[in-house]
């Protein structure tokens, strides 16, 4: 029996799990929770229960149970799931229309497990980590119409509604996405789908340094070529304990060469995006060699790859995630100590790192620089080496005052999810 296994059978032994099949039962068990001030941690398949704060709760409330598709409307853009439905489910269910979800969530069971493991919607929603068309699409935060959940009252709330344009009430959405099940045990979402691209092709460019790739990610952004992906992967680590593989997770036919990969996609109709790889090449300043060109299969094969981080599959490591502003991520980089590996995404905004013996002090040093260059820093998967950090996600202390009110006006007695993100919410 595999480790995960172990630990599914171990979960679905405990005594102290509850699995409520309808919101009126996940209501019932919070309100009897919120009378007797047992705490509760909430999760969906597992699939992120690792990121954040180890959590020592009286009770397990598993949303598993609580799936399916409510309603799907292809030609008014949306579909509306229970909050345990499986991404994949939803992504099978919408492809058939040729639709899709345009925020490319990631399937982060290859980074804990080695293996796919999609999760759920209400667990994509609460995490609000979005894939490579961030750039282009927005978060997950911009695509949630509305959605139904139980605060730590018991009380079941809703917001939002079926449509894009909907302005009635506040837009509770915007909190719970990123809120890590600390608010509310979401037990319904309504998600934007729009449609999928007749065609999408990458064009990569081989050989550039960071700088230079820098450089012509941000001139290609800036055009009007409508770029939906961005990304910088260098060859050369710098560190011979990280695992991190880019040459052998993207041996795809149509990459004709090796060494670091500058990649930008393009998508829409045939013509179109014939017409802007072509302006796009024209930008690079190089010659015809140090460029490959990947139709829609390969470039789908690609960005799935990066979107779910299949390259960190083998590592044991620390991997944590800087996001700040593209003109500072060359200079950050060149700051961080030599045991590491990286790749760049959202066109220079976002770092994923991957760290070899990490201690805390280096990891608060690099939170530190980071700061300096006007970004913040996640902890997503700890290692044997360090297998804890005190502060998992970064806030300043007037957000953070901010957060403590939120988290009164929804969860009072503090029993959702305490300390997830941050000690005292």
């Amino acid at each position: 029996m595999s480790m995960e296994e172990k630990l599914s059978f171990s979960i679905s032994q405990d005594s102290d799990l509850e699995t409520p099949e309808t919101e009126e039962k996940v209501s019932n068990i919070i309100k009897k929770f919120y009378k007797s001030n047992i705490t509760i941690e909430i999760i969906g398949s597992g699939s992120k229960r690792k990121i954040g704060k180890p959590l020592q709760c009286g009770k397990t409330l598993s949303l598993s149970k609580l799936t399916g598709i409510i309603e799907y409307l292809p030609e008014e853009l949306y579909i509306k799931v229970k909050a345990g439905t499986r991404i994949d489910k939803i992504e099978n269910e919408i492809k058939k229309k040729n639709q899709q979800l345009a925020f490319e969530p990631i399937d982060f069971g290859y980074l804990f497990l080695g293996k796919s493991n999609c999760g759920t919607a209400g667990g994509q929603v609460a995490c609000n980590i979005a894939g490579p068309r961030r750039l282009k699409s927005g978060s997950i935060r911009d695509h949630v119409l509305g959605f139904r959940a139980v605060n730590g009252r018991g009380e079941i709330i809703k917001s939002g509604g079926n449509v894009v344009k909907n302005v009635t009430g506040y837009d509770l959405s915007k909190l719970i996405c990123n809120s890590y099940g600390t608010l509310v045990a979401i037990t319904e979402v309504t998600l934007k789908v729009l449609p999928a691209p007749e065609e999408n092709n990458t064009l990569v460019v081989h050989n550039l340094n960071i700088e230079t790739s820098m450089e012509y990610l941000d001139q290609v952004i800036s055009s009007s070529n409508d770029i939906s992906g961005a990304v910088f992967l260098p060859i050369n680590s710098t560190c011979e304990n990280c695992k991190m593989d880019i040459q052998n997770t993207f041996q795809l036919n149509d990459l004709k060469q090796k060494g670091s990969l500058t990649a930008v996609r393009v998508e829409g109709s045939k013509k179109s995006v014939d017409e802007r790889i072509e302006i796009l090449k024209t930008k690079v300043g190089t010659s015809e060699s140090n460029i490959s060109l990947l139709g829609s299969l390969q470039s789908t094969i690609f960005w799935k790859k990066i979107r779910n981080l299949e390259f960190f599959s083998a590592t044991k490591n620390n991997i944590f995630r800087i996001v700040l502003p593209p003109t500072e991520t060359a200079k950050l980089l060149y700051k961080l100590p030599k045991k590491f590996s990286y790749f760049i995404d959202w066109g220079g905004s976002v770092i994923w790192v991957e760290a070899c013996e990490l201690s805390e002090q280096y990891f608060n040093s690099i939170r530190k620089k980071v700061l300096m260059h006007g970004g913040y820093i996640s902890m997503i998967k700890n290692s044997d080496f360090l297998p804890y950090v005190e502060d998992v996600f970064t806030i300043n202390n007037a957000r953070f005052n901010i957060s403590q009110n939120i988290k009164k006006s929804f969860d009072p007695k503090r029993i959702l999810n305490p300390g997830k993100m941050y000690s005292g919410i």
